[in-house]
C-alpha cells in the first residue's frame, strides 16, 4: 500500500507519503527533499526510542550525519523551557542553516521540533515523521507549529512548512488504544466539515478502523491528508478564513485542555467532545437537527471517544479561556459551527449564554 498526497505552495510545496512497513525509503525520500543536507537533528519522543534510531540509521544510509535528542511525551514539553534545551544542542553541535530537523514522535514532538525549526537561525528545514494517527493525519500537515502558555494552548507559535511527510503505518501498531482512539477524533472532524460520504465511510468501516486494518486505515490517513491539504493550500496563513473550519469543536476543545492543565484529557478526547458541543451550538442556533449531533454522537462513542465530560470545571473558567482563543476577535466569542454534513461556517455572533447552556449540559 502506498499513497502520495502532494501540498501545492509554490516554493513550499511539499509531498506527504503514507506507506506501509517501507523503512529503508525514509532515508531516500528525505535526500531527495533536501538534495544539500549534510546533518540531521532528529528530535524524538522518548516514547517511540526504537522509531528514532531506525529513522537515524536510514537517513545515515542516505549520507546525512545525525545526532538524536529525546524529548519528554506529554503537552507540558509545549515549553519555552523545552525549545531553549533544543537551541542550546544545536548550538553546541553546530547546526547550520542547511540542518535538518526531524520530528519524530506524535503531535507535540511535531509542534515543539517544527517551533525551534521555523525560529533558529531565523528558519531551518523540518521533515516531519509522524508515530500518532493524530500527528499522521493533522498536525504534521499544514505548517503550524507551536508552543503553549499557561494561559492557553498554542499562542506562541509561527507557520513554518515542512520540506516532507514520511507516514508509515506500522508505526501504528505499538501505539497505546487510548493514543489510536484520539486520532480518530480528527478523522471523524474532516467528515463533517469537508466530506459527507467520508463521514459515511467512517460508519461503514469503524469496526475495521478500530481493528487498524492496512487498507481502510491507509485510505483513511491518505483521505484526511487531502482534505487538510486542500484547505491549506487555499488559506495558508488563516487569511481568508477558510482554514478556520479546521478548528471545529477546538474552541471548546482548547479551553478543556487549558483548564484541565494539558494533561488530563488527550487532544482528540477534548476534539471529540468539543465537537459535540459546537453541534448542540449550531442546534440551538436552528442550524441543524439533534439526529445531525447524534450521528455524530454514535460514530465517536463507538470509537470509545468520549462524548459528554468527565470533570467538573468552573463554566467561568471555561468561558475565560475561550476568549483567550486564537479565534477571537475584537473580544467576541468565534465559533465554526456545522450547517450540514460537509459544511460548517465561522461565526462571530454567538450569544455568551447559548455557549454556558451547552456547558451546562455538558455537565449534567
Amino acid at each position: 500500500m502506498s499513497h502520495r498526497v502532494h501540498v501545492h505552495l509554490g516554493e513550499r510545496s511539499y509531498d506527504i507519503h503514507i506507506v506501509t512497513g517501507e523503512v529503508d525509503g525514509l532515508g531516500v525520500f528525505a535526500r531527495s527533499c533536501r538534495p544539500k543536507s549534510r546533518r540531521a537533528f532528529i528530535v524524538c519522543d522518548e516514547h517511540v526510542k526504537v522509531i528514532g534510531d531506525v529513522v537515524a540509521t536510514t537517513l545515515q544510509k542516505s549520507d546525512f550525519e545525525t545526532r538524536v535528542v529525546h524529548i519528554p511525551s506529554g503537552e507540558p514539553t509545549k515549553s519555552l523551557t523545552h525549545a531553549s534545551a533544543l537551541y542550546d544542542q544545536l548550538a553546541a553541535w553546530p547546526a547550520d542553516r542547511q540542518t535538518l530537523v526531524v520530528a519524530v514522535g506524535g503531535g507535540v514532538t511535531g509542534d515543539l521540533a517544527g517551533f525551534v525549526a521555523a525560529t533558529y537561525n531565523r528558519g531551518l528545514p523540518l521533515f516531519m515523521v509522524p508515530t500518532t494517527l493524530l500527528s499522521m493525519v493533522d498536525s504534521s500537515v499544514g505548517g503550524k507549529v507551536g508552543i503553549n502558555h499557561p494561559r492557553g494552548k498554542n499562542l506562541i507559535g509561527a507557520f513554518h512548512q515542512p520540506v516532507g511527510v514520511w507516514i508509515d503505518t506500522v508505526m501504528l501498531e505499538g501505539l497505546p488504544d487510548r493514543e489510536y482512539l484520539s486520532g480518530l477524533a480528527e478523522v471523524v472532524k474532516y467528515g463533517v466539515i469537508l466530506d459527507a460520504t467520508f463521514f459515511d465511510y467512517l460508519e461503514s468501516h469503524a469496526d475495521a478502523l478500530l481493528y487498524r486494518k492496512p487498507e481502510p486505515l491507509g485510505q483513511v490517513i491518505s483521505r484526511s491528508c487531502r482534505l487538510k491539504a486542500d484547505v491549506v493550500e487555499q488559506d495558508e496563513r488563516e487569511e481568508t478564513g477558510l482554514r478556520m473550519a479546521l478548528n471545529y469543536g477546538h474552541t471548546f476543545a482548547h479551553a478543556f485542555e487549558a483548564i484541565g492543565g494539558y494533561g488530563s484529557w488527550l487532544h482528540g478526547e477534548a476534539v471529540s467532545v468539543g465537537m459535540i458541543c459546537a453541534s448542540r451550538l449550531a442546534e440551538l442556533r436552528g442550524l441543524v437537527s439533534s439526529e445531525f449531533t447524534e450521528r455524530q454522537r454514535r460514530l465517536l462513542a463507538g470509537f470509545g471517544l468520549p462524548v459528554l465530560s468527565r470533570e467538573e470545571w468552573s463554566i467561568d473558567e471555561l468561558i475565560a479561556s475561550m476568549y483567550r482563543d486564537k479565534k477571537t476577535q475584537a473580544g467576541r466569542l468565534r465559533f465554526v459551527l456545522p450547517t450540514r454534513m460537509g459544511e460548517v461556517k465561522m461565526f462571530d455572533d454567538v450569544d455568551e449564554q447559548l455557549v454556558r447552556h451547552v456547558l451546562q449540559e455538558l455537565a449534567a
